[in-house]
């Protein structure tokens, strides 16, 4: 089967006129989610209480983590540029991810675990931005919005089930952490192999501008207005959606078991995965700026739920509607930036995007800890209502220079 970029059919569902290319990388980013879902939902504890490491080591050890993958999206996205070529970038980010595997089981101490995370974190930082802008270049422009929310939901199913998996083997091997760090290595190898086997680049366009120094200021204004305004907008809708950690401190505070707080991530993980694909297929179809304008409702609801709910059932709902928004948001985010981008430097708009909205997100997670400590949840989730609305008036301002589809 070739999974290049094909030619649409006129007719018939959505999902059925998606390049293959773009299913393998959904299958791709799907099996190694389920990987390193696996592994990162055990290792906090593993840390702590295997291993005696103290929390801020942990807490240490993922800031910094978090913040290489930030940072190395933006020269990855760039040098794909340079080079004219995305697949030899993301193969070898999933690659660095996949060869880590096998080093937590076999860590002899805590610095291995803290080295595997750093490359784990450093292959993803590699792989984010060359395989967004791969995602665009693949999908025909009006498939753009299908292909990012079919990613988008193959990649949320791996985030719920890779959870779910460890859950269930920790039970089965009696919470024998180690045999389940092996299995882990599984799918992130079949992972690597479905992205050398079955992703294949498309032709370069002819005519397309070679870009020899994609940071320099000139190329950085050739993105142009409307980019800068979805990084913008982005970047202040990510300070309204802080770290998903908020929503497991919300369970928790009203009661919920702590052996069943992690449910909380997988009820939103569901309710994100049924709703990313739907959303992008209809983004392609009608204005995607009005459907941004429903995830950012979505979170507000989501926010002011959080804030005013005294029991299980409320954060319930609440979660649900996270959930929701984040699928309303994320693969549309990445559409409008394929859509205002340059071809020629769609790698570097997605290295940037990513790191504005990688520090507006550990901007948003540091206020939401100080609100949670100065005045309690209500407080936290309120002023994320804030943001959001704030971020609804800045797209409703540049809406009719996005542009309607």
């Amino acid at each position: 089967m070739r999974t290049g970029r094909q030619a649409p059919q006129a007719d018939g569902p959505a999902w059925r006129r998606i390049p293959g290319g773009v299913w393998a990388l959904g299958f791709v980013s799907l099996l190694m989610d389920v990987s390193s879902e696996m592994i990162h939902a055990l290792l906090p504890v593993y840390l702590v209480v295997a291993l005696g490491t103290p929390v801020l080591t942990v807490g240490l050890i993922e800031g910094i983590a978090e913040a290489t993958a930030a940072i190395t999206k933006l020269f990855s996205g760039a040098l794909s540029d340079r080079l004219g070529r995305r697949k030899a970038l993301a193969a070898l980010g999933y690659g660095l991810a996949a060869l880590t595997k096998p080093v937590f089981p076999l860590a002899p101490s805590v610095a291995w675990l803290v080295a595997a995370r750093f490359v784990d974190r450093l292959g993803k930082g590699i792989r984010g931005a060359p395989r967004d802008a791969l995602v665009a270049d693949l999908s025909p422009p009006e498939l753009r919005g299908a292909s990012f929310g079919l990613r988008q939901s193959l990649d949320t199913v791996g985030a719920f089930l890779g959870p779910l998996a460890a859950i269930g083997l920790m039970a089965l091997f009696a919470d024998d952490f180690v045999a389940v760090f092996w299995v882990a290595v599984a799918p992130a190898g079949l992972s690597f192999a479905l992205v050398v086997v079955a992703v294949h680049e498309p032709p370069r366009p002819a005519g397309l501008r070679a870009v020899r120094t994609p940071l320099a200021r000139a190329e950085l204004a050739r993105l142009g207005p409307a980019y800068w305004q979805v990084v913008g907008i982005a970047a202040v809708f990510t300070l309204a959606r802080f770290s998903e950690a908020f929503l497991i401190l919300r369970a928790q505070s009203v009661g919920t078991a702590l052996m069943l707080v992690p449910v909380v991530l997988v009820v939103m993980n569901i309710a994100y995965a049924l709703s990313a694909y739907p959303v992008g297929a209809l983004s392609d179809r009608m204005d995607r700026v009005g459907l941004l304008l429903l995830g950012l409702a979505l979170l507000v609801a989501a926010d002011v739920v959080l804030a005013v709910t005294g029991g299980i059932l409320g954060v319930g709902i609440g979660v649900v509607l996270w959930g929701l928004h984040m699928g309303c948001t994320q693969g549309l985010f990445a559409a409008l930036v394929a859509d205002a981008a340059p071809a020629e430097l769609r790698g570097t708009a997605f290295g940037v995007f990513n790191l504005v909205g990688g520090l507006a997100l550990l901007a948003a997670s540091t206020i939401a800890g100080a609100l949670w400590d100065a005045v309690g949840p209500a407080g936290t989730f309120l002023a994320g209502a804030a943001f959001a609305l704030l971020a609804a008036l800045g797209l409703g301002a540049t809406r009719r220079r996005l542009g309607p589809r």
